[in-house]
């Protein structure tokens, strides 16, 4: 929402808000003029404001949404919001996928901004760089497309990347079968469609991967001390070499994808090789954020089996000592229809701390609870206070890592905490 809201700014539209606690995002938009009230019964704005727009977090009995439909206010969703702005735009680039968007479209901010093109990138999160907004032309719009809810559909990309579709969201959906109809349907409504290869069954779409069949593929993968580099083939044509700069083999695929889309609106290699080796990472992507008695503390967004998976293992491959993991739970239904996958992924862990689940829109069922969770897993623990989590860290030195996965207020937690370490 704030880097919607910084567009609205940047194109002379005065924008109020409101939230339940003052974060980063809104000290951002505090700064450039924006009046922001918290807390849950503030909606004396919406009398001054033409336009009202939601997120799928806030219920539809919120008293703000009462107050706007009792004042005959126009009310339209966030996905709405986007959809109109992507309109002002000559092309539009839309990044879907269970994992990866934010990565992948701030990769690609790095591209374009390299290759001088006149473009706004809406990031999902925050890029070391450029935070979650960059605009310095209509020509392209690069922005994230979230299946949640089907948002994504609302959108008419030119392009439309897909970069996985792996379960999630199942509460919206139903069926695994009915998100992945929504993933076509989104390729569908594109002039162009890239997709994983053999990911889904999109005929006409460019693809691309590790695999040597698909259009553009990775090959002499490297690995040095979790990074990685990589050589890329481009429809038999062998393009050269790229090195990144971030952790993890499975960003060698978001690079790919990225390097895939720049290659499709005429961007040189070298140029996108530039962009990427710019390219240092997004907050709470496997960011280093403190040292607690010499072990590294590290962030990372990941809620999903597959994403926590992934991230263990690279932590895996950097630590000398323990691993500690604490995992904060992202809403009780995506904890409750992949309980046993989470238990899976999370059993083989020596250390690991269960937080409370953070809630979001949803309210409490004890069969996705992070108490049922932890129960589920023999060796882990449970806390539902920051005082619980200063404790099972307080064994680790040197040469451990902190590894600290989740979607919700964790991450804040976790900066408030180690913050003077």
């Amino acid at each position: 929402m704030s880097a919607l809201a910084k567009y609205l700014i940047s194109i002379g539209k005065t924008v109020f808000g409101y939230d339940a606690e003052r974060s980063v995002f809104c000290k951002e938009l505090e700064n450039l003029g924006v009046q922001i009230d918290y807390g849950y019964t503030a909606y004396k704005q919406v009398k001054d404001c033409e336009v009202v727009v939601y997120t799928d977090a806030i219920p539809s009995n919120d008293l703000r949404m009462e107050e706007a439909r009792k004042e005959g206010k126009i009310i339209i969703s966030r996905g709405q919001l986007l959809y109109e702005i992507s309109r002002l735009f000559n092309t539009v680039i839309a990044v879907s996928g269970c994992h990866g968007k934010t990565t992948c479209t701030a990769m690609l901010t790095h591209i374009f901004a390299c290759a001088k093109k006149n473009f706004t990138a809406h990031i999902g999160g925050r890029d070391v760089k450029y935070g979650n907004f960059l605009t310095v032309g209509n020509d392209f719009f690069i922005s994230e497309a979230c299946e949640y809810k089907k948002n994504f559909l609302l959108l008419k990309p030119n392009i439309s990347l897909i970069l996985n579709s792996q379960p999630d969201h199942l509460e919206c959906y139903g069926s695994v079968e009915n998100l992945k109809k929504a993933y076509l349907q989104f390729a569908e409504c594109a002039d162009l469609s890239v997709s994983l290869y053999s990911d889904l069954p999109i005929g006409s779409a460019i693809t691309f991967g590790f695999d040597k069949r698909a259009d553009f593929y990775a090959f002499k993968i490297k690995n040095c001390g979790g990074k990685y580099s990589f050589s890329v083939c481009e429809k038999g044509k062998i393009l050269g070499e790229i090195t990144l700069n971030i952790y993890g083999k499975h960003n060698v695929l978001n690079a790919l994808a990225a390097l895939v889309v720049a290659r499709l609106v005429n961007i040189s290699f070298a140029e996108i090789r530039n962009g990427l080796t710019s390219f240092l990472g997004v907050e709470r992507r496997f960011e280093v954020i403190a040292k607690h008695n010499g072990a590294e503390v590290i962030c990372d967004y990941a809620h999903h089996p597959d994403e926590i998976k992934a991230s263990i293992r690279i932590a895996k491959k950097i630590t000398e000592g323990n691993l500690y993991v604490i995992f904060q739970p992202h809403t009780y239904s995506r904890t409750k229809r992949l309980f046993k996958r989470f238990v899976q992924v999370l059993s083989p862990i020596k250390q690991l701390l269960i937080y409370k689940t953070f809630a979001a829109r949803e309210y409490y069922d004890d069969s996705g609870s992070a108490l049922t969770l932890s129960q589920a897993i023999k060796k882990s623990r449970y806390a539902d206070s920051v005082r619980e989590i200063e404790y099972f860290v307080k064994e680790a030195i040197k040469g451990d890592t902190v590894l600290i996965l989740g979607a919700g207020e964790i991450y804040d937690i976790a900066k408030k905490i180690f913050k003077n370490q």
